[in-house]
């Protein structure tokens, strides 16, 4: 059929179950918006590019969709870049469509040019810029296979003006068809069988579960394994919510702040399953002593984490929920006994004896009491998501979930700001829960901007701000390696949170007392409203337990 290339494209994201995108226009890309004008996809414009991708992001965080956004050529573009780039390295699907010069103007420095496809190479899994009208639906259609099938990630469409003003024949494929593009879902047998075996001889081992564990589905699985063999269980900072952290074999977060017990457990463990997580530098530690007696065994649908990080002894190329589906149904036929170990017993004594303070009455607020209450107060559906540094270090150790997609963190790009926008898409994903953003002062402001957007389009997210007048996390690094020289993170009294929130039409709660978080948090959520509670804390409360930078993840430090 014969139709321009805007309408094209506006098609085949409809054809794709498109529902929601968010972006802002620009000239380069008037054509695709003056279709979206009659199109059932709901547009949000947000107020600044890098926060429609965040937003994008945290919609398929919790939705399992492709999340989609969209931005005008050159500084338009260039906006998304920071968004792009934490999906890509969260590994979660995303489809940016960006406007661009016109053909002919392209590699002359136009109005609003920038190199977009060379500009966002290294930020997506895949990018595209489109020279034909024709072959608008393949290229869509490649982008959203590319971006949902194994390992997720970004994927961007380059769309010079001329193209989405041409009129051109237009077929839509019913299937991607993706030359080269094949990942590899399930685990070699051989290798499976070995892991079993390892398993079920070994006499202290430890489950690490990343962020693949939620992308593939696999938390059933997960749980099954660990109960089936009491194999205690510690999670990355992005497959927090993975394992129930209310299960007796939950470890918590392991890391550079993760819990001490789970610390621990990793170091003395002699055989390591490791599933869907990369080894960051902040799970790791010092990596020639991370799991120094442990078997690993690294499970990742991407070939190219394994052995990248940490040397594998056992590598398993697949998906996690196939893996651990195949390596469960092996385990059944040749299952131990199930009673309790001496590694239980001491993983148990670790718990016990590291268990986490929260429940301080201190004024100024400290942030685990803040935490707790939040903790108290929200549901298990109900979605936590953080801001970075200090804020979402206090929300990863302190604050147990129970179920995948409801704690939504930046964790490999740790990008400030990320937080507030991926509420708004959370919230869009899930109208139906409570949506809470764990803020630094910091990290709000760098894009609090969206108060308008969250305004004008009546999301209802609650920011809780932890409110302690510095860059914490860089504060608290000059106190203890610096000699508490604190340079350039002192933020002042300003602004008033309150009346920031007021000014964009939000509701805005000052908390100063302990007795005031919970019905704080509670008249937040029943007011239907986008509030934002400026929570007054200890202004040098530090972060504990923390390793420190190279060093091993036994030498913990706790202030």
């Amino acid at each position: 059929m014969k139709m321009k290339g805007a309408e094209a494209i506006v098609k085949a994201l409809e054809k794709e179950g498109v529902e929601v995108m968010f972006g802002i226009p620009g000239g380069a890309s008037i054509p695709i918006y003056d279709v979206l004008y009659d199109s059932s996809i709901r547009h949000i414009l947000t107020r600044h590019e890098q926060a429609a991708a965040h937003a994008a992001d945290g919609y398929a965080r919790v939705s399992g969709k492709v999340g989609v956004c969209s931005a005008t050529s050159g500084p338009g573009a260039t906006n998304l870049t920071t968004g792009l780039v934490n999906a890509y390295m969260d590994s979660y699907p995303v489809v940016a469509i960006t406007g661009q010069v016109a053909t002919i103007f392209i590699g002359k420095d136009a109005f609003q040019e920038a190199d977009t496809i060379g500009i966002t190479m290294s930020a997506t899994k895949h990018n595209f810029q489109l020279r034909s009208v024709e072959e608008i639906p393949t290229v869509v259609k490649n982008a959203f296979t590319i971006a949902s099938t194994g390992r997720p990630g970004p994927v961007l469409i380059d769309v010079p003006k001329d193209i989405q003003e041409k009129e051109g024949d237009i077929k839509f494929p019913k299937k991607a068809e993706i030359i080269g593009y094949k990942p590899t879902l399930k685990g070699h047998p051989r290798q499976i069988k070995k892991a079993a075996e390892l398993l079920l001889n070994a006499e202290r081992p430890i489950i690490l579960a990343g962020g693949g564990v939620i992308l593939s589905g696999a938390t059933d699985e997960l749980r099954r394994l660990s109960d089936l063999l009491g194999i205690p269980v510690a999670t990355t900072l992005m497959g927090k919510g993975s394992f129930p952290e209310d299960h007796p074999l939950a470890l918590g977060m392991v890391g550079m702040h993760g819990r001490k017990a789970a610390n621990y457990a990793i170091n003395d463990a002699d055989v390591l399953l490791a599933i869907g997580c990369r080894f960051s530098d902040r799970t790791t530690g010092l990596v020639s002593c991370f799991a120094p007696e442990a078997y690993i065994i690294h499970v990742d649908i991407d070939p190219a984490e394994i052995g990248k990080n940490v040397n594998v002894h056992l590598p398993i190329v697949g998906d996690a929920k196939q893996v651990l589906k195949d390596l469960l149904k092996f385990l059944r036929e040749k299952i131990r006994k199930g009673h309790e170990t001496e590694w239980m017993r001491k993983v148990m004594e670790y718990k016990k004896e590291f268990q986490p303070k929260m429940d301080y009455k201190d004024v100024p607020l400290k942030p685990q009491k803040v935490v707790k209450e939040i903790m108290d107060t929200i549901g298990e559906d109900d979605i936590v998501v953080t801001e970075v540094g200090q804020c979402q270090m206090w929300a990863a150790h302190y604050l147990a979930r129970t179920k995948p997609k409801t704690f939504i963190s930046s964790g490999g790009l740790g990008t400030m700001g990320f937080g507030f926008p991926a509420s708004m898409g959370a919230k869009i994903a899930k109208p139906d829960v409570n949506v809470i953003d764990i803020a630094g002062d910091g990290s709000f402001l760098m894009n609090c901007q969206e108060l308008a957007t969250v305004v004008e389009n009546d999301i209802p997210v609650v920011v809780a701000v932890l409110d302690n007048h510095y860059l914490g996390m860089v504060r608290q690094w000059q106190e203890l390696f610096y000699n508490r020289r604190y340079s350039a993170v002192d933020l002042g009294n300003t602004p008033d949170f309150v009346k920031l929130a007021e000014a964009f039409g939000a509701k805005g709660i000052r908390v100063e007392n302990p007795e005031e978080i919970g019905p704080a948090v509670k008249d937040a959520f029943e007011s239907g409203r986008p509030t934002v509670l400026d929570i007054i804390v200890n202004p040098e409360e530090n972060i504990f337990p923390m390793v420190p930078p190279g060093r091993c993840l036994k030498d913990i430090i706790e202030g």
